[in-house]
């Protein structure tokens, strides 16, 4: 029996609310790397391993079940409508997305060591600025969730608009970190594991802007591209 839209829409909404939940879980690891941060906790980085082992056989699960679906779509010649196709594109490249954030949320955490060494031997401390940049980068991430759980296009042009929020805190750190430098006041140490983090949480940035792209392109039809430090939406013909 041919696979018909009913079923191919049931299947894509499956595909779907298991994306959701995998992007739970890579907001979830991140947070967890820099909880230990925070609280220089080094136990925290064996929790980050146990959910990296997850969120791939997740990724791979999703890869294969998004293939297979459309693969059985071709096979039967079912009708679908363009909406319907964009939606597996975009669950595969989410997907994509929501892996390489989890590689970012493991380099995070291999970060632990350092600022748990820096803060018990020269009681070194992170400025304030790094926290604010490490809740900003996981409240994008948060937003590029819902926004997808919600396929809100509102949401995902907030998420578009915070890349540069991101952008400005990231400066405000790096400023902080060579001021207290200068004065002799950090450890080369910690300025460095600070700069590579806060690269981090830009890259996240990024990749969640990616996000917020693909549920633009299915909620509203329209391409988004990032033109001369702004947004522009392109609408698709058809």
């Amino acid at each position: 029996m041919p696979l018909s839209s009913e079923s191919f829409s049931s299947r894509v909404e499956s595909l779907k609310a298991d994306l959701v939940k995998q992007g739970r879980r890579v907001q979830a690891m991140v947070e967890t790397s820099f909880d230990a941060i925070f609280a220089g906790d080094s136990s925290s980085a064996k929790k980050v391993e146990v959910l990296d082992e997850e969120i791939d056989a997740v990724d791979v699960a999703l890869e294969k079940a998004a293939v297979a679906l459309l693969t059985d779509a071709c096979q039967q010649g079912a009708n679908l409508e363009p909406n319907q196709v964009r939606m597996v594109l975009t669950i595969v490249k989410v997907n994509n997305e929501l892996e390489r954030i989890a590689d970012i949320g493991v380099a995070i955490a291999e970060e632990i060591a350092i600022f748990r060494q820096c803060a018990q031997g020269a009681g070194a401390e992170p400025p304030m600025t790094f926290r604010v940049l490490a809740n900003s980068s996981i409240g994008v991430l948060r937003d590029s969730v819902g926004s997808l759980d919600r396929m809100d296009a509102k949401l995902a042009k907030t998420v578009l608009m915070s890349e540069t929020a991101v952008g400005a805190f990231k400066a405000a750190l790096v400023k902080d970190i060579q001021q207290q430098v200068h004065a002799r006041t950090m450890p080369l140490d910690l300025a460095s594991a600070l700069h590579d983090t806060a690269m981090f949480c830009v890259h996240i940035a990024d990749h969640c802007t990616n996000i917020a792209e693909q549920v633009m392109y299915v909620s509203t039809g329209t391409i988004v591209r990032h033109m001369q430090g702004r947004w522009e939406e392109i609408k698709l013909p058809g």
